[in-house]
């Protein structure tokens, strides 16, 4: 259908361009082409759709052995609620979003992305958004939640790396602590794009949803659905190729052999999904919202940003039964440990007029589950 309907309300003309404009179907098929060799991230739309089509959605993983209160084991993990130090790093170009952020140096080389403040949501969301992805199978940048002190800091890092970015780097700079603050460490692997586009439309998944890859699509959509990931414009996901993956044609174009396709910022999450305003990690509006919005045809209940890609999802009975199996797996235990992690209880939030804890947190997690565990979706 073209961006640019005729006859239609004002507001469904606006959303149908906004969705079109941002790229809900994938890059624009007049891309230019660069010049061979191409790398990854120089590759044609035919190139990039046609490694897409073959990449991971979902990896095997010991769920119900993992250890969702300090994450992924791996040699750069941070502690849990640790103490950071490193020295703020002025970026390149002007960071992006409306959430406090800035770039910090842990050593030489090490540079990360550090979030911060008892007021932002995504402090909190995103860790437990992106550690329920890992221990489900589903790849995922990883958060680290920790209390950071920035050395040679301006007054205001995230104005400073933002707004007032074109202003140069500040003479005025102190040691000072963020507390509480979550630190990003990349899915490691390179981006795979064309000119111009960055990630991937949910939209485009529909085309690559044949035989078991459907069951993993659907159950990443409905896992969306749960955790109700509103912010999902095509930035929001990656498609990338795992470390040694990259092969080179007769004409040295970048190939994959090892694509893996994933969403790395679901910060958004964990409210009640809406148009434009959205609760962030909040327990009232996260369990207000069913995870059907027609339980009879499985459409699940998310609705879409004015920037997103994602809406409302039809979800096969393969894709609801395979989440159910993998959100089966995780104890009670790892899930006071997982809500422990985000540190909800730091967020300042209430449920029924008093703070609400992790084991609020924990029950409507469950109940939001049994939703899914018991129901049935359509098998045609």
């Amino acid at each position: 259908m073209s961006c640019l309907a005729k006859f239609i309300p004002l507001a469904v003309v606006l959303t149908t361009v906004l969705g079109c404009a941002k790229g809900a179907h994938g890059p624009s098929l007049d891309t230019p082409v660069t010049a061979a060799p191409r790398p990854l991230d120089r590759l044609t739309v035919g190139e990039r759709r046609a490694i897409l089509e073959r990449a991971q959605v979902w990896r095997p993983i010991d769920t119900a052995n993992l250890n969702l209160l300090t994450g992924p084991a791996v040699k750069d993990a941070l502690p849990f609620d640790g103490n950071v130090t490193c020295d703020y790093k002025y970026p390149d170009k002007p960071v992006n979003g409306v959430t406090p952020k800035f770039d910090c140096e842990l050593a030489p080389g090490d540079v990360v992305k550090v979030k911060y403040g008892e007021n932002n949501g995504e402090v909190f969301a995103e860790v437990a958004g992106s550690r329920l992805l890992w221990a489900l199978g589903f790849s995922a940048d990883r958060m680290y939640p920790v209390k950071v002190t920035c050395r040679n800091c301006p007054p205001d890092p995230f104005k400073e790396s933002g707004a007032e970015w074109k202003l140069g780097k500040s003479g005025n700079v102190s040691t000072k602590v963020f507390d509480p603050a979550a630190i990003e460490r990349k899915f490691e692997g390179e981006a795979i794009e064309v000119p111009g586009y960055e990630g991937w439309g949910w939209a485009e998944l529909d085309a690559i949803a044949t035989g078991e890859r459907r069951a993993h699509i659907d159950a990443l959509k409905l896992l969306a659905v749960f955790i109700q990931h509103v912010d999902s414009k095509p930035e929001q996901q990656a498609l990338v190729c795992l470390e040694g993956g990259v092969r080179r044609d007769g004409e040295g174009n970048a190939q994959c052999v090892s694509p893996v396709l994933f969403v790395k910022d679901v910060g958004s999450s964990f409210g009640a999904a809406k148009i434009m305003n959205y609760d962030k990690m909040k327990l009232e509006s996260w369990s207000s919202v069913d995870i059907w919005k027609d339980a009879k045809t499985c459409r699940g209940d998310l609705t879409k940003s004015l920037v997103g890609t994602l809406e409302h999802p039809v979800i096969s009975e393969a894709g609801r039964k395979f989440l159910a199996d993998r959100l089966s797996l995780l104890s009670d235990k790892q899930l006071l440990d997982l809500f422990t992690a985000a540190r909800v209880e730091r967020r300042g939030d209430k449920i029924n007029g008093r703070p609400a804890t992790a084991p609020d947190w924990v029950r409507v997690f469950k109940e939001k589950r049994a939703r899914i565990v018991n129901h049935r979706c359509p098998t045609t």
